[in-house]
Parts: C-alpha cells; sequence; structure tokens
C-alpha cells in the first residue's frame, strides 16, 4: 500500500506488506517536552530540518523568499529550526543563490536571526533555536549555475554515464583549507547569533564523499583516521574557536546505499543484502565516529541516508518522483529510522534528530511519539512537510493531529521546481506562490 498515510491502518498494512516495522503511539505528549543538547535549548521537539530555497541574493544574503520562507517557520512553533545549507566558500556554492556567509554579508545573516526568534516568541510564546548549516558541495558544486565538481575520487557508481575528469579531484592541501573554511563559517554563525553551526556531512556533498574515499591516498583517504578527519578536524576545530554556549553539530550520512567500496555504513560482504537487493547498514563505523564526535564535544547530532541527486527513495520516499523505487517507500523510511535507534543504542549520551518522515503522511507525529518514547531518537526532523505545512508543529502541539488538507504528499514537485536552472523549489500544492511558478517554468497542465 502506497503513502502518504492517513491512518493507522493503512500505514499497519503497508508494513506487513513491506515487511518492516515501526512504533506507533497514540500519546503525542512527549512531542511538547523540552530538551537539552549541550548548548541548545529546545521548547519542544519538533524540528524544521534543513531545506535550501536556491533563493539567496547575489551576495550570498537571504533574499524575499528566503526570509518569507524563515518567517513561515518561525510562526509554525517548531522548537528548532536547522536553517538550510550555507556555503563557506564561492566555488562549494550548489547552485548562484545559495545561501553564503562572510565577514562582509554578516549583519543581513543577524538581522534573519533576529526574525526568526522575534517572530517565533511573538507568535508561539518562545524562540525557537536556530542552527545554520555550513556546507561545502563538492561533487554538486554549481557556482555559476553550470557543473564544477570538486570531489575526493573518482565513482563509478555516481559517474557511470558521466565520467568525472581526475582533475577535478580535490589535493590534500585544498580540504585543509576547506576545514578553515569551515570553522571560520562556526565563528560567523556564532557571531550572526546562530545557536549553533551544523558542519554538513550528508548526501554525498564533499564531506560526507570522504567517509566511503576508501582507494584514496594521502592524509583524507584509505583509514578510518584519514576518511573521517575532515568531519573530526572541522568540528573540534570549530569547538575550539567558538564559545562554550554555542553548538557544534553536524547532519550526517550514515549509511550511503551503495555497496562496499562505494559506500559508507554499509556491509563490506557485498553479498549481504536487503529483501529488495539494497546493501545491508553496517553501524560499526558510524558508532565509532559519534563516539569521537561526542569526545570532541558534539552533544547533538542529525542523522540522514542516501542521496537526493541519486537515490532519493533512501532518504526521502516519495509517492511520485523520477523513477520506480526498488523497494517499497515504507522501507525507507523504516531503514532511516530503525538504523537511528540502533545508533542511539549504541551512543546514547548523544541527543539524535531524526529524518526522512514526509512519506508517513499525518500518522508521523505517531510513529516518532513511539521511537522518543522508547528512546529510538530524542527530535522529531520534518524536512518536504515544511514547504507543505510550515504551521505543521504548532497543530501537533495543540489539536493533537496533522491535518490532511495541508500535508505533503511525497509527490517530489518541489524537487522538480529546484532542479530547474533558476528554480526556486517550495510546495506546489499547498503554496498558492509556488504553484503559480511552477505554471510559469512547466504550463499549467503538466
Amino acid at each position: 500500500m502506497k503513502g502518504p498515510y492517513y491512518s493507522k491502518d493503512d500505514l499497519m498494512a503497508a508494513e506487513a506488506e513491506a515487511g518492516v516495522s515501526m512504533p506507533y503511539s497514540e500519546d503525542l505528549s512527549i512531542l511538547s517536552s523540552p530538551l537539552c543538547a549541550g548548548a541548545v535549548k529546545l521548547p519542544n521537539r519538533l524540528a524544521c530540518q534543513a531545506m535550501e530555497g536556491c533563493d539567496g541574493n547575489a551576495d550570498g544574503t537571504p533574499g524575499e523568499l528566503t526570509l518569507r520562507r524563515y518567517e513561515r517557520f518561525a510562526k509554525g512553533g517548531s522548537g528548532l529550526i536547522w536553517f538550510e545549507a550555507t556555503a563557506v566558500m564561492d566555488e562549494g556554492k550548489a547552485n548562484p543563490r545559495q545561501l553564503r556567509i562572510t565577514k562582509e554579508n554578516l549583519g543581513e545573516f543577524k538581522r534573519t536571526v533576529d526574525m526568526i526568534k522575534e517572530t517565533g516568541f511573538r507568535e508561539n510564546g518562545y524562540e525557537p533555536a536556530v542552527v545554520m548549516q555550513a556546507t561545502h558541495s563538492g561533487r554538486y558544486s554549481k557556482p555559476h549555475g553550470t557543473p564544477a565538481p570538486l570531489i575526493a575520487y573518482n565513482s563509478p557508481v555516481l559517474e557511470a554515464d558521466r565520467p568525472i575528469d581526475a582533475s577535478r579531484i580535490v589535493t590534500d592541501e585544498y580540504l585543509d583549507t576547506v576545514r578553515d573554511a569551515l570553522v571560520e563559517g562556526a565563528m560567523l554563525a556564532e557571531q550572526a547569533g546562530f545557536d549553533g553551526v551544523d558542519i554538513k556531512c550528508c548526501h554525498r556533498y564533499l564531506n560526507s564523499e570522504l567517509l566511503s574515499a576508501f582507494g584514496r591516498p594521502g592524509r583524507y583517504g584509505g583509514s578510518f583516521e584519514n576518511r573521517t578527519r575532515l568531519l573530526r578536524e572541522s568540528v573540534s576545530g570549530a569547538r575550539e574557536a567558538c564559545g562554550v554556549g554555542f553548538e557544534i553539530s553536524s547532519r550526517m550520512n550514515v549509511y550511503d546505499g551503495y555497496f562496499f567500496p562505494y559506500g559508507f555504513g554499509v556491509s563490506e560482504n557485498t553479498d549481504a543484502k536487503t529483501a529488495y537487493g539494497a546493501p545491508e547498514f553496517d553501524p560499526s563505523e558510524p558508532v565509532m565516529l559519534l563516539k569521537q564526535l561526542y569526545e570532541s564535544g558534539m552533544r547533538i547530532v542529525n542523522i540522514t541516508m542516501g542521496n537526493p541527486y541519486n537515490n532519493p527513495h533512501v532518504n526521502r520516499p516519495f509517492a511520485k518522483g523520477g523513477y520506480e523505487p526498488p523497494e517499497p517507500p515504507v522501507c525507507g523510511v523504516a531503514r532511516l529510522l530503525n538504523g537511528i535507534s540502533e545508533l542511539k543504542s549504541a551512543v546514547p549520551e548523544l541527543k539524535f534528530i531524526c529524518s526522512g518522515v514526509s512519506y508517513l503522511g499525518t500518522v508521523a507525529p505517531n510513529v516518532l511519539a513511539g521511537y522518543i518514547e522508547k528512546g529510538g531518537f530524542d527530535v522529531a526532523g520534518f524536512g518536504r512537510t515544511i514547504f507543505a505545512y510550515p504551521d505543521f508543529a504548532n497543530d501537533i502541539l495543540k489539536s493533537g493531529v496533522m491535518k490532511k488538507n495541508k500535508a505533503c504528499i511525497a509527490c517530489s514537485k518541489c524537487t522538480e521546481i529546484m532542479r530547474t536552472p533558476g528554480g526556486t523549489p517550495g510546495c506546489v500544492i499547498r503554496d498558492p506562490l509556488y504553484t503559480e511558478l511552477y505554471k510559469q517554468i512547466f504550463g499549467s497542465k503538466k
């Protein structure tokens, strides 16, 4: 049975059909409970994930649509807003309109953070915590609108149809400068008033790709120590450079979904497959890394899997997309949430944020409350949903439900707009502004 789901019976039927299981709770009260995670104080357990709008100004500052989006999120009642990917180097921008924080434009970021916190307090009686995602897009860099990849290594999985010249493999010396830029980005984020920074290490952007650089020579490849070096040294450098009241975190891939040696968090036994042919999740290296990050001072981590450019069914299962997924979409949700629970069991001292739940539809709060009650993770992170339903948190907290006529239908049209040159993603179904934009780009009949 395909989702999104609007009843417990529909979800249970889909789970039975796919052979997966997730907890479910009728009591949502735990989602309204506060949480302390190091320097981050959350008034509730609901989070807006980092959803890039590709709508910044030419100087890297938030544009008009950026500000509109975060005002809507701030009004919506979430206790945590994970601010979107913000580049720390010009050549590491994923698109010409990606945000880019610098010393020169710091004031605009400060005004944006102030607006988010003031709006949240005025509308809901509390300020949301706001964490900035510091990024280098690596193989997905397009600072001027055309591909300009900077890669950790050549991947036959990702380059089967379009090989990338080996000259685009970055040197160890260049990676040293990326580390320094990420640390500087953390310092700037602190000065702008963010509550923390995310040293982004997911979705096969540069930091994430290094985790699977098993065949790369030098200081950033081969051994576990080398492959995790950029993330670890960026986190420890940021921790040393920033104040104790500022949290250093990461949105981290713990499973890429590619067979060894081209994926992180997968079994080295390439015959080890799931019922639908995917490589098995191996938490051993992710657990080692998470323990080291905790020792470096990290207290909250945001977990994801897969690659939205190549295998999005792994990290954001969809009802409609660019291909037919090789497994029932609910399998992707269960793999991600159960995988996070496995990590939480191994590193209980860390606070974990989940993701990948939009496909669950209006039963998402019940599933997430079930996991949090059982200690599977600590914070419920919503991604695509927030484009469609920015006030989802207030409906959950005040009414105990998510409303079907507001919910994300997992149609992938927001991604469709984002992949269009000059496109700025939003919900085509629920937000009239983006309905009109979609019509302008694709025509009214699509």
